[in-house]
């Protein structure tokens, strides 16, 4: 009975030392929602998982998920991974149906370090609203030659046919700078880098963008927000490795280095490198019981004769 029970105990044992350990469930570790959208690479809600440049960046509250940067919180409206742009809201930024005053918007900026990885998209207008005539924005730019100019086909002319403009008095005024700004001044974020208020002495400001080669329904139809692009910046075969091996991408405490997450533990490759390492160090550990077992069974046959 001693020698039934020890074998099936020793034989249990090695089985479970040979089962090998795979890391197929951690590409999904790190893999979040808030609300109905998913967060994914190289987003993240937790530390440690995603891209390092997307850090301390999303935030879910109530099942609302923010996006936090220098210029302030936006709500997120959308993550388009195919396109890798994300779609996001500013409560106090003017619509065809409100115009908000006061300086009270965020505009769009990044941090510094953060820049290479945002950038509003090509067919997004910003339309900036009562600006100073000592704006930055007007400097340089001496007669007809302003800044302002229609993107995408969008632009001031027909955003001034929005109803909320009849609410606040809107006034015609001359497209030459020496007769003073213009009331409304649309700008590709390209041209001017960033979206600050203060900075551009600007009463408020609009932000719309087009998903289509061509809108005919007017400022009314257009789709108010900022959709920026993002990118992880270069060649990205570190995280396509490691989720092809099971793991989940990440980064390390410094906030910098990139590491694949494998479960039990983390590689600076991908989890097959490191388990396969792991694996032999278990055959050898199964190789060495194995002979204890066969010389404990051998002492024990002994005795028992």
């Amino acid at each position: 009975m001693t020698l039934l029970f020890m074998l099936t105990v020793c034989s249990s044992f090695l089985a479970l030392l040979a089962t090998p350990s795979f890391a197929t469930n951690q590409a999904n570790s790190c893999r979040s929602y808030c609300g109905n959208i998913t967060i994914d690479y190289p987003f993240s809600l937790d530390y440690g998982c995603g891209h390092p440049g997307f850090r301390d960046l999303l935030f879910c509250m109530n099942d609302v998920l923010m996006f936090h940067i220098s210029s302030g919180s936006y709500r997120v409206l959308d993550i388009d991974y195919a396109y890798q742009a994300i779609t996001l809201h500013d409560p106090h930024m003017s619509t065809c149906d409100t115009i908000v005053l006061g300086g009270r918007g965020n505009g769009f900026t990044v941090e510094q370090w953060r820049a290479p990885y945002f950038n509003p998209t090509p067919d997004n207008v910003f339309m900036l609203i009562g600006c100073s005539a000592e704006s930055p924005l007007f400097q340089g730019f001496p007669g007809k030659h302003l800044p302002c100019r229609n993107v995408s086909g969008m632009g001031c002319e027909e955003f001034y046919d929005c109803p909320a403009w009849s609410l606040i008095g809107h006034k015609k005024v001359g497209s030459v700078y020496g007769s003073g700004p213009p009331e409304c001044c649309a700008v590709a974020f390209e041209a001017i880098k960033a979206i600050n208020l203060s900075k551009l002495q600007c009463e408020g400001y609009s932000s719309a963008y087009s998903l289509a080669p061509l809108r005919v329904d007017g400022a009314g139809g257009w789709s108010y927000g900022i959709r920026v692009k993002y990118s992880v910046q270069g060649n990205d075969e570190f995280c396509r490795a490691c989720e092809a091996t099971g793991g989940a991408c990440g980064f390390g405490t410094d906030g910098v280095k990139q590491l694949c997450m494998c479960g039990s533990f983390n590689s600076t490759t991908n989890c097959d490198s490191e388990s396969s390492t792991s694996s032999k160090m278990t055959l050898s550990l199964a190789v060495a019981l194995a002979g204890s077992f066969i010389y404990m069974t051998t002492w024990i046959m002994g005795s028992q004769s």
